[in-house]
């Protein structure tokens, strides 16, 4: 896989993207994805896919966004501990997949783990090409096999820490 470049890096700590924003790198996002060719399907990573995927959706015109939850951290509290592995809940939820055209879509990707996972089930679906695409990468936390460029197709920023994205409630992040 090759990842378009990011537009931008965030610098370390708690980010708090604003819809503005998230509107900019879903656009970017979109763009970069027409080039290699609109895919058939999205499938977005519960639960913070789901907003970014739909935007995708509308964006490239696709109806067919399906959903799977992954989880890689054991609550949503800023810098929550990570599980040992992802863990997926109803994979069923993505239904046949075969000779489909799929790209995966989450809000961020930290240690690359949960994508990783969610790729290998659109692939068991019977997906024939998977791409990927996240709205944020947090360099912090990849330990991917390889470089986060080289393993997800498409980023839309890259950070240095936590993300507090605009659909989240700002509730408990403010103490």
């Amino acid at each position: 896989m090759m990842a378009i470049r990011p537009s931008a890096v965030v610098p370390s700590g708690i980010t708090h993207l604003l819809w503005p924003r998230m509107e900019e790198l879903v656009r970017w996002i979109s763009e970069a994805v027409r080039v290699d060719g609109i895919p058939q399907t999205l499938v977005a990573v519960l639960r913070g896919g789901a907003v970014p995927a739909v935007c995708l959706s509308h964006r490239l015109g696709l109806r067919d966004v399906r959903a799977v939850e992954v989880t890689h951290t054991t609550d949503n509290s800023t810098n929550a501990t990570k599980t040992p592995k992802p863990v997926t809940v109803n994979p069923a939820s993505l239904g046949d997949l075969t000779g489909l055209d799929v790209l995966i879509v989450d809000d961020v990707a930290g240690t690359g783990h949960t994508l990783t996972a969610t790729a290998q089930l659109v692939t068991d679906a019977g997906a024939s090409r998977v791409r990927s695409a996240v709205c944020v990468m947090n360099e912090d936390n990849w330990t991917g096999r390889l470089p986060a460029e080289a393993a997800v197709t498409y980023i839309g920023t890259i950070t240095h820490g936590w993300v507090i994205f605009p659909w989240e409630s700002n509730d408990e992040h403010e103490h």
